[in-house]
């Protein structure tokens, strides 16, 4: 008998098929990037409501039967499924309402006719959810944890309870690391909860030759005499020695064991760190020549590091935030958790350096995966469901939002200056004052305690080991009547996602690769049609493998 431990991440899907007699896990299999279009939660928020719940919903569950039938089982013979993520993937994983999650204050929601969701522990019927794409035993279900209030969601229950956050008694942080960086802060018996749209940087996505953690993929550089050496990730998710460069003209000095293929978010923030320390960068975000050089097409230019400066500099803003709002001095947080693929192969020295990590906390503990891990947990024990939710209903949890956070957007603004610009650290520190805000440390503690738990993201991939899913597959339609054919959408779509297509009678349709369009954060193909024919509110699913059958 199997079961099933799946994670719907902002950034990609991870699944584990388990052995229920054994409890071992037999095989990981994660998408090398999440199915709807757009590059964070917000995005795929947007898209869901303008293009609807029901494609969203299809497109979601269009991935996961892909990746479910990669395992090569009988489904006869899983007896439950467990599924972790934040409120917006779960709602449109189960085909719920979700404009409750997208407008803030009762006024607004009873205006609109909505009404908020109850999201607790339950447990659904599999065909329910899968309809006829996979066809489940008639006992098998999908059991979702609870949300700890509507915006914060089985993710944020996850990064709590597999971390030790919810033991300590002293002040106390947790950030699990994506392109919407979920983040909470304890004092006491008090916790305040917050997220930053940290953007797909963080997770090596949107950066040139960005990727995410996956076999490959450097995660960090370190200085090694006058060289930089490369860490790579193995087929296992294992770091490993790749090759010593000169990061300003690429050459290799020695070949490692791995070749690397692109960069993760983590290799990013090391490269920085490393380039900051070094004096390689004498100032933000220029690097000598334009660019860092760490392999055959494997460069880091000013763009780049701005990405991944604004990615920082939202997630450093949010956690500034929550130490005011929590009334602490920055010398009082004596732990900082971090969890997610980014938690997992950063260097925590490094990363509180430059700002991803709180320089001021005197622990730092590294954690992996927490949502696949809670999800873990529950495949394998059914009664953990009911544990979890008397454990959301415990937790009195304030919610702040940095979108009318004064505090936030005044340190934002300072971060925005500190990366795009080149403002040095001391006009930082004295536009923090300006604003009366205390300034924060820009370099970790000399006293700093950095514990890693865990070595890969996904610390147990199973005896079959780890599988990518890295083309998901699932093309987006629309007949597109008026359509001159100049094909201008094609040739401006900056991921090539887009194509235009016609049949024998000149009958013309677009066709938009959902994994790969940047949605809500581009529509370029929606600017530059002369004829105003694409609407991407009229797209509907079509497998890709069908889609180009004319």
């Amino acid at each position: 008998m199997y079961a099933i431990a799946l994670d719907l991440g902002t950034s990609g899907f991870r699944a584990q098929l388990l052995n229920l007699e054994t409890k071992k896990v037999i095989q990981t299999i994660i998408t090398m990037g999440h199915p709807l279009p757009g590059g964070n939660v917000m995005d795929h928020l947007d898209f869901a409501i303008n293009t609807g719940e029901d494609v969203a919903n299809e497109i979601i569950i269009q991935t996961v039967t892909k990746m479910f039938k990669t395992f090569d089982i009988d489904f006869k013979d899983v007896r439950r499924i467990a599924v972790c993520g934040n409120p917006i993937q779960l709602s449109l994983f189960q085909n719920m309402e979700i404009r409750d999650l997208a407008y803030a204050g009762e006024t607004k929601l009873k205006k609109l006719g909505i009404t908020v969701v109850d999201r607790s522990a339950n447990r659904v019927p599999a065909n329910e959810i899968f309809g006829d794409y996979i066809k489940w035993n008639d006992s098998c279900y999908v059991a979702v944890p609870p949300a700890i209030k509507h915006e914060i969601g089985a993710d944020a229950l996850a990064m709590m309870t597999e971390t030790d956050f919810l033991k300590q008694d002293s002040p106390c942080m947790v950030t699990d690391y994506g392109t919407n960086a979920e983040m909470a802060i304890k004092v006491g018996d008090k916790i305040i909860t917050a997220s930053a749209a940290a953007g797909p940087a963080i997770e090596g996505q949107g950066i040139t030759c960005g990727m995410l953690a996956s076999p490959g993929a450097i995660s960090d550089v370190n200085k090694e005499g006058d060289y930089w050496r490369l860490t790579v990730l193995d087929e296992n998710m294992l770091t490993t020695k790749g090759d010593l460069v000169d990061p300003v003209t690429g050459e290799i000095h020695e070949k490692g064991e791995i070749e690397p293929v692109g960069i993760t978010g983590t290799g990013v923030i090391a490269c920085v760190s490393v380039a900051l320390k070094t004096g390689l960068i004498k100032k933000l975000p220029t690097p000598p020549n334009g660019k860092i050089i760490l392999g055959n097409g494997i460069e880091i230019s000013d763009k780049d590091i701005v990405e991944v400066g604004k990615a920082i500099g939202a997630i450093r803003a949010a956690q500034a935030t929550l130490m005011v709002a929590a009334g602490l001095e920055y010398d009082e947080l004596e732990y900082a958790y971090i969890s997610g693929a980014t938690g997992t192969y950063v260097d925590g020295k490094k990363a509180a350096d430059l700002g991803s990590v709180p320089s001021y906390a005197k622990n730092v503990v590294q954690f992996g995966n927490t949502s696949i891990s809670l999800a873990h947990k529950l495949a394998i024990d059914d009664s953990y469901l009911e544990e979890l939710d008397k454990i959301a209903k415990k937790i009195t949890a304030d919610h702040l939002m940095m979108a009318t956070s004064q505090e936030f957007k005044d340190i934002y603004v300072c971060e925005l200056s500190y990366w795009e610009q080149g403002m040095d650290i001391e006009m930082f520190k004295k536009m923090m004052e300006m604003f009366g805000l205390k300034p924060f440390p820009f370099e970790a503690r000399d006293d700093v305690n950095i514990t890693r738990r865990v070595f890969r993201d996904i610390d147990d991939v199973g005896e079959k080991g780890l599988k990518l899913v890295p083309d998901i597959g699932i093309m987006l339609e629309q007949d597109v009547d008026g359509c001159i054919f100049c094909r201008k959408c094609v040739k401006e779509c900056p991921e090539n996602a887009i194509d235009v297509i016609q049949d024998e009678n000149k009958n013309r349709r677009i066709l938009i690769d959902s994994q790969h369009c940047l949605g809500t954060s581009c529509r370029r193909c929606v600017t530059v049609c002369s004829e105003s024919v694409i609407n991407h509110a009229k797209l509907n699913v079509k497998k890709k493998d069908e889609a180009f059958a004319v």
